[in-house]
């Protein structure tokens, strides 16, 4: 592809102000915070655009999305890097290779594929996020043809400007992408897509919306297994508390109220109570407070679900961080901990093929389902386009 052949018709205004946690905080260094997904009309909100998503022409096509507007190209994009994971496994979902390189690698945890026949990734990508951010630097060194990324969330998160990205843009290569993992930044005042709905934005930039057609499918039939298991009186669904616990030993949390970013989609689906939703607890990203082990206590959750222990197996997770619960004082009063309902409460980032095994682990801890949901033999043919 000639990659500075691209054209970006129409834009919207990035907006560059400094919001959420800085690069290297605790519940969120260089990224996300949580959302929502394709069973949530309500956060579907219609884009203003009245040109088709995409225009096909003898000399390229053309793809619409916020805040990127409309991205034209003249050959289908072949190396490219992404954001975060759930852009990254969108990619992974299309048939891709794996991006040349994701703002922090940790945090795309790879090992959700291991059951998926012939679905793997190298987890040694190239990580962008360095000890004062992103650099320009990376971007050139590996001279994408596509920069799978909310520029806006670039602008958030260290020294870049609106003359930054121009230059990424007329030198190497265009950004598309929209931050849908949170909903809890003011300086998204655009549309929210959900992950299907981004994931089939990324179709049609990579020309494979056949593939999208099809996973699409397997999520309508996933969500109806679902609704097999979800009961129908809200009282009867259990009470949970999602909170980051970076630690092995953790004493304070930070909270997280289920909101329609992408990050929480698993919890939205199989419509568990917020424990935090009628207190006067306010999410991580309004105002980076933390709990305490009293604080929890007065609410007393029937699940604790911990975040930022994802590169432990469950096995771990119960040895260090489940066992140091049990040894406090406070924390094994809590009703979640005498119940052993602590687990891990899933990543910041997920995209089509981990939601899917994310969802699947969520319904064995929340209502202890014992069996597979979705057909993992159906994943791989998919991303191996046996359609």
């Amino acid at each position: 592809m000639n990659r500075r052949e691209y054209i970006v018709a129409t834009g919207i205004g990035l907006a560059g102000a400094v919001a959420g946690c800085s690069g290297q905080s605790e519940a969120g260094s260089g990224g996300d915070g949580a959302t929502a997904d394709a069973t949530d009309s309500s956060q579907t909100a219609a884009e203003s655009t009245a040109t088709p998503a995409t225009e096909q022409s003898d000399s390229g096509y053309a793809v619409s999305m916020e805040p990127v507007g409309e991205v034209s190209f003249e050959s289908v994009p072949e190396v490219w890097v992404a954001n975060n994971g759930s852009w990254a496994d969108m990619g992974i979902a299309l048939g891709l290779d794996a991006p040349e390189g994701v703002w922090l690698p940790s945090r795309y945890h790879t090992q959700y594929y291991d059951d998926i026949p012939g679905v793997s990734v190298d987890n040694s990508l190239q990580k962008l996020w360095g000890d004062s951010g992103v650099g320009k630097e990376q971007f050139y060194e590996i001279d994408a043809d596509i920069h799978v990324m909310d520029p806006n969330f670039l602008q958030s998160r260290g020294s870049w400007e609106q003359s930054d990205i121009d230059e990424i843009e007329t030198q190497i290569a265009p950004f598309f992408g929209n931050s849908i993992f949170s909903t809890g930044y003011e300086w998204h005042d655009y549309t929210y897509y959900t992950l299907y709905e981004a994931f089939e934005k990324l179709s049609q930039a990579f020309q494979r919306t056949n593939r999208f057609d099809a996973f699409q499918t397997l999520h309508e039939e996933f969500q109806t297994s679902l609704s097999d298991i979800v009961p129908d009186s809200e009282s009867d669904r259990p009470e949970v508390a999602i909170m980051w616990a970076g630690s092995d030993e953790p004493t304070t949390f930070s909270p997280y109220l289920i909101e329609d970013g992408t990050s929480f989609k698993q919890w939205r689906d199989l419509r568990v109570r917020d424990a935090f939703a009628e207190t006067d607890v306010r999410d991580f990203h309004s105002d980076r407070g933390k709990v305490d082990f009293e604080t929890l206590l007065d609410i007393d959750p029937e699940y604790l679900l911990l975040r930022g222990q994802e590169t432990k197996t469950r096995a771990e997770f119960e040895d260090t961080v489940v066992r140091s619960l049990e040894a406090d004082q406070t924390g094994s009063e809590l009703t979640a901990v005498q119940n052993g309902n602590v687990y891990r409460g899933g990543p910041l980032y997920q995209g089509p093929i981990t939601n899917l095994v994310l969802t699947e682990r969520a319904a064995s801890q929340v209502y202890d389902v014992d069996r597979e949901l979705f057909d993992r033999q159906r994943v791989a043919d998919i991303v191996a386009g046996d359609l």
